[in-house]
């Protein structure tokens, strides 16, 4: 799974609406959040938005590239024209302005998870691994 996840983490490095994140549920700062959302084996795969609980939806869909990208044009994309700002929330808007590529995966602690996909207001989808 980890080539199509990191393809996937790739194709919306910029994106103002979606984040793609890893989270390496055997490192010491990754435990409590790996607890915190209910990871129980590996690779888990879920996503977060404004709607799900906070422990988030489990994914349970195909794992090709494909598939995965699928998921979230129809799930979590949200769908703003940043030239024509009349399409966009004003949080879009400001989301936008503040976005840098991270390329790939993020990478993601107990801490950054918080900031990155609960408190960043985009919609997260995150497959919590070992690395073994």
């Amino acid at each position: 799974m980890k080539p199509a996840w990191d393809e996937l983490g790739d194709e919306y490095a910029d994106s103002n609406s979606v984040i793609i994140g890893d989270v390496d549920c055997t490192a010491d700062d990754t435990k409590e959040i790996c607890d915190k959302i209910g990871v129980k084996g590996y690779p888990t795969v879920k996503y977060f938005t404004a709607e799900t609980p906070e422990e988030g939806e489990a994914y349970n869909g195909g794992r090709s590239v494909n598939e995965l990208k699928t998921f979230v044009e129809e799930t979590l994309s949200k769908h703003c024209d940043i030239a024509d700002t009349l399409t966009c929330t004003d949080q879009e808007v400001f989301l936008c302005l503040l976005t840098t590529a991270h390329g790939a995966a993020v990478s993601l602690s107990s801490a950054s998870f918080e900031t990155e996909v609960r408190g960043s207001g985009k919609n997260g989808f995150v497959k919590s691994f070992a690395p073994w």
